[in-house]
């Protein structure tokens, strides 16, 4: 399949066709990031869809074991797909398809949005996600920059990591609702 044949295939009106040929998009490798990605914004929901699914395919193809070159190729086509240029939804989906095969070096670009408000705690759960000590230290300087209301999220997933943090409440123990309890030993609110 060229990349012409995936353009057309996933603009198909018959949904098999879009089908059979998102499923194919991994053959292609990096060269078909760009297209998907463009398609993914498309006003035909179907076709849209098909086209994320087909980026979806590619990611997870270029992750697996061995891949070598496919994975580091398709890595750099993903990168530019997170700038502000492109549409909030298309970039999430692309730092979360990072979080599936990205290594240390990608650890910067997903540190920088950890400053984005629409993409921090993607960002975040991404590097979360990111297996080393590169991540983890981006984690522990976000933490020292991020705005208060955000310091918990950072300090959650350090906890998940395995650090302790201090002085940062675990927002899962905080009670959402105040209550008391009564004399009789009843909860009231």
């Amino acid at each position: 399949m060229t990349v012409d044949e995936l353009v057309a295939g996933i603009q198909s009106e018959d949904e098999h066709k879009r089908t059979e040929t998102w499923q194919a998009a991994p053959g292609l490798g990096a060269a078909a990031v760009g297209p998907l990605a463009d398609l993914s914004t498309n006003a035909d929901l179907e076709v849209a869809r098909a086209a994320m699914r087909g980026l979806w395919a590619v990611t997870r193809h270029a992750g697996r074991p061995d891949s070598g070159d496919t994975r580091a190729a398709v890595v750099e086509a993903l990168i530019p797909l997170t700038g502000s240029a492109h549409p909030e939804q298309l970039r999430r989906e692309v730092v979360w398809m990072l979080s599936e095969i990205a290594d240390d070096g990608t650890v910067p670009l997903l540190a920088s949005l950890l400053s984005d408000g629409a993409l921090r705690d993607d960002a975040r759960m991404a590097l979360e996600r990111i297996p080393g000590e590169a991540s983890l230290a981006a984690l522990r300087e976000g933490l020292a920059a991020a705005p208060d209301d955000f310091k918990p999220n950072v300090a959650h997933s350090l906890r998940v990591r395995g650090e302790v943090v201090d002085n940062i409440p675990d927002l899962r123990r905080v009670p959402v609702h105040a209550t008391s309890v009564t004399r009789d030993g009843r909860a009231g609110r």
